[in-house]
């Protein structure tokens, strides 16, 4: 195919003259080549033969489409969003106080950012740099420039354009030339090519200064009784000064005296101060001192239980006595709720030829040396109990009959509530005390069981108690003559009682003669149920706490009985070989329960393992006459305390076949929560029952 060349189209650059001379001659070449390509392409007719070569190929694949579908329009919309940008930011609100998602998010894309600072030329910031740097103005070199452009004819066409765009590229050309310059100017803002250039990092700068250590000093001295004695002997003698200066003052001046007074009370009060830090750094001296029990406590589990499959063991732990009441009695256990690394601990006498002063104490597992708190009374405590939802308020059963509520929270050593003559309070020891749910009035209220027969409801209503009799128990057909030929029922003695952990007004009683009565609240002049449980006094009587139908009952005729509470007989009777001081069922399992003897041991008893026999018999203190009283399972970890008669409180951990879970058959799913031991009881109960059905 011939190719058409055009002719004229050079531009020469030696000057202005030999320009103007050639523009005609440029004109009627370019319009002669334009008629000869014309001409070639209807003649030959060559213009469509690359069109004949090339063929369509159509993929096999492809959809045969109706016309009507190749017209259909299908409209795009594009949107100046970023596609990478995250819908889901949240911000934290401190109004609110919680995070919330942010709506408007920043859609901006930032491809190139180059810094500079440039500046324009007609600014006064670049007029005083190019005076202070000498440079030339520029305005004088575009007059030049547009003074020596010269008029171009006004002829139109396409030629005529291109002669002027060449003109006035020559133009600038020169212009530039005569300024001497090398720079050219970009006519076209959208085809440019860029500039890269790199420039000097600023130096690093380092400033240091060194100052001078402060000044240390070596102290050392010894802390005797004399010197902290002489040292006590000051302080008094200077409050005593200052007070004989506030009484010289004279009236007007009263209550500057009174401000000196306080700011001495201020001084004086510096040990309560650092009393909460000295608290602190006491249970950190002393878990660094126990460091090993508190080891064993966290992450020792018994290697050997593996090789004992129906066996475990007691692992002793921390040991907690206070020096002053070393000749009382543990009386009561019972662990907070809410706190679970605080128990209380009542102490008194079970020697009733010996009784005297009595003591409520709080340890804590972080500190076992020393209680929290410490409350003496005037009599020795026989019981106490907790509230589940306000861990600060205890009540406390004493030996005289009388019954209290204290209060953590407040300072003094004192109750803030207390049972008088006058409110009815008991006529015997109290044996045992138990919060229940609010009454109507939303007033708290205990109940209490003591010697007199009386089970009692006391309500906190302002600044008194109030005192409601529930039942009055009596032995069957025992009857004393009173004045005058009257006949009065005998009394039968109250030991212990616990409520249904479901049903509100079911309770039991255990009794002095060995029976214990299901009683209602709703019924205060007869039984709903009488067991002969034991031959000597019911020492506790507790529900289970998952299965609704089953208690459990200790007695010093050395026996532990397992009761449904639908049938007269006990289901389990184990024979513990002394008298049983404390029973009380594991909080992680229905089938495993613990109980404690006059002789130093601790039994511990898993019905789903063994049904005969404990699991694990082991003696826990040092003297062969010490004797324990009473045990508690801490409700989340997997310890229990237990108290002796020398007022020594023992926390031991359970090895881990003591706190064995069921295992999963295969096929079986087992059922989750509180039902694995509901369902584990049943299973036992409904073995038990084979039996009677088949005798019957």
């Amino acid at each position: 195919m011939p190719v058409a060349h055009k002719t004229g189209t050079v531009k020469s650059k030696q000057g202005s003259n030999a320009q103007s001379q050639k523009a005609p001659t440029a004109k009627t070449a370019k319009a002669a080549s334009k008629k000869k390509d014309e001409e070639d392409g209807t003649e030959t007719g060559e213009g469509d033969e690359w069109m004949q070569g090339k063929t369509l190929i159509k993929p096999l694949d492809q959809l045969d489409l109706t016309e009507a579908e190749l017209k259909e329009e299908f409209t795009r919309i594009l949107t100046a969003n970023n596609p990478h940008a995250p819908q889901n930011i949240v911000r934290y609100s401190f109004k609110e106080r919680s995070y919330k998602p942010i709506s408007s998010v920043d859609q901006l894309a930032v491809h190139f950012v180059l810094e500079g600072n440039l500046l324009h030329q007609d600014s006064d910031e670049a007029r005083r740099q190019s005076a202070k740097q000498g440079l030339p103005e520029e305005k004088a070199t575009v007059e030049t420039a547009v003074s020596e452009k010269p008029e171009t004819p006004a002829a139109g066409g396409e030629d005529a354009g291109d002669v002027e765009e060449g003109g006035g590229e020559e133009r600038a050309d020169s212009v530039e030339s005569k300024a001497g310059k090398k720079e050219q100017k970009i006519t076209n803002q959208f085809n440019f090519s860029e500039r890269a250039s790199q420039t000097l990092n600023n130096p690093l700068r380092e400033r240091g200064c060194q100052t001078e250590p402060p000044p240390r000093a070596n102290f050392s001295a010894t802390a005797n009784q004399w010197e902290i004695y002489d040292v006590y002997l000051e302080v008094l003698q200077k409050q005593e000064k200052n007070k004989e200066k506030a009484k010289a003052v004279p009236k007007k001046d009263d209550d500057k005296g009174k401000k000196k007074m306080m700011l001495v009370e201020t001084q004086s009060d510096d040990i309560t101060k650092v009393a909460k830090v000295a608290k602190i750094i006491e249970r950190m001296v002393n878990q660094n001192t126990f460091d090993d029990i508190a080891q064993d406590f966290k992450y020792f589990e018994d290697a050997s239980d593996e090789y004992r499959e129906q066996e475990g063991t007691l692992l002793p732990l921390w040991k907690f006595q206070y020096d002053k009441a070393k000749r009382l009695s543990v009386t009561a256990l019972c662990w907070n709720e809410s706190y679970k690394d605080l128990f209380a601990v009542g102490l008194g006498s079970y020697d009733f030829t010996k009784q005297g002063r009595g003591m409520l104490v709080f340890y804590s597992l972080k500190n076992s040396t020393f209680p929290e708190y410490i409350y003496p009374t005037t009599s020795g405590i026989l019981c106490l109990d907790i509230h589940k939802h306000l861990p600060y308020l205890v009540a406390v059963g004493f030996y005289d009959g009388c019954v209290a509520v204290y209060n953590l929270k407040e300072e003094t050593l004192q109750p803030i509530y207390k049972s008088t003559a006058k409110s009815g309070k008991h006529t015997d020891p109290v044996w045992q005390v138990k919060w229940q749910k609010d009454d109507m009035d939303n007033n708290h209220n205990f109940f209490s069981v003591s010697s007199d027969g009386r089970v009692v409801s006391w309500t906190l209503v302002k600044n008194e108690l109030v005192f409601t009799d529930i039942i009055k128990l009596s032995l069957a057909g025992a009857v004393s003559e009173g004045p005058e030929g009257m006949q009065l029922p005998i009394m039968a003695c109250g030991t212990s009682f616990d409520f249904h952990k479901q049903i509100d007004y079911l309770f039991l009683v255990g009794t002095e003669e060995g029976k214990i009565h299901k009683c209602s609240k709703a019924y205060s002049s007869q039984f709903l149920e009488t067991y002969n449980a034991h031959n000597m006094a019911v020492d506790a009587v507790k529900w289970n706490h998952f299965h609704t139908k089953v208690f459990i009952s200790c007695s010093s005729d050395w026996t532990v009985k397992i009761w449904d509470h639908t049938i007269k007989t006990p289901m389990f009777t184990f024979d513990l070989n002394a008298s049983v001081g404390d029973v009380a069922w594991s909080p992680y399992s229905s089938t495993v329960f613990a109980a404690v003897t006059t002789d130093g041991k601790v039994h511990t008893f898993d019905l789903s393992i063994n049904k005969y026999e404990a699991i694990c018999q082991q003696p826990v203190v040092a003297k062969k006459k010490t004797k324990l009283t009473h045990i508690e399972f801490n409700p989340v970890y997997p310890i229990i305390i237990v108290g002796d008669d020398r007022g020594y409180v023992t926390s031991l951990k359970l090895s881990p076949n003591l706190r064995k879970k069921p295992k999963e058959k295969k096929g079986q799913e087992l059922p989750k929560g509180p039902e694995v031991e509901i369902a584990k009881m049943e299973k036992l109960l409904s073995l038990l029952r084979e039996p009677e059905n088949s005798n019957a």
